[in-house]
């Protein structure tokens, strides 16, 4: 401001401040600018040393800042929990898990589940149904109101049609319109929504369920189909 030639009260009065601070920054070239701030002593400063070898040295496990507290109060250290934590956060690396991409034999296995195209007032789902080994789609776009047993059974008779066979198996999310209940008599037997078994028992597929929270176990290659 003082280089675009205002005065010292015009300076004062845009920064609401008295124009004797602004004669003093004005003339004080190390009153223009904060220095770097000095690093506050931490209780912890002396123990990061033993923290971050102890950390790799278990990776890809975590160790718990619990155990890591009781270990570093054994060696002297006064503080609490809170700070350690905080100063963990960052070395908590998550690593990705590898994506492994899951190939079957022609006619081996297909995909088959509901999304959504659009929500809001005027909702739209689709039937999305995926060739294992080829990757080819059927789509079918029902009511927002279609995501049962009934519009999904219908659903396959049109994939099967339009596939010109029926695959060995077929893989599902874990919906009510799929399964009532998962591992119902026992690990892996599961107690099936009665119109998809007696569907499968009829065109001769075996149903198979994804891992719950798990959408790697299943491609996704239905959302590729309709979203790119």
């Amino acid at each position: 401001m003082a280089r675009r030639g205002e005065s010292v009260r015009a300076i004062a009065k845009q920064l609401d401040c008295s124009r004797n601070t602004v004669r003093r920054y004005l003339r004080d070239e190390t009153a223009r600018r904060y220095g770097p701030r000095e690093a506050r002593a931490c209780k912890l400063d002396e123990y990061k040393g033993y923290l971050r070898e102890r950390v790799e040295q278990a990776r890809p496990r975590w160790i718990p800042a619990t155990v890591l507290l009781r270990e570093i109060r054994e060696r002297g250290y006064a503080g609490g929990i809170s700070q350690l934590k905080a100063w963990l956060a960052p070395l908590k690396k998550s690593e990705p898990e590898p994506l492994v991409r899951f190939e079957t034999p022609p006619g081996k296995q297909m995909q088959a589940d509901f999304t959504y195209v659009r929500r809001g007032r005027d909702p739209l789902l689709a039937l999305v149904a995926t060739m294992g080994y080829s990757r080819a789609s059927f789509v079918k776009f029902v009511a927002s109101s279609g995501e049962d047993a009934t519009t999904l059974c219908a659903g396959l008779r049109e994939a099967f049609d339009y596939f010109g066979g029926v695959p060995e198996h077929v893989l599902f999310d874990n919906t009510k319109a799929v399964v009532i209940e998962r591992n119902a008599y026992g690990e892996g037997l599961h107690r099936w929504n009665g119109e998809l078994r007696d569907l499968a028992e009829a065109c001769g597929f075996t149903p198979r369920l994804c891992r719950p929270c798990r959408a790697k176990t299943k491609a996704w290659t239905s959302y590729c189909t309709l979203f790119g």
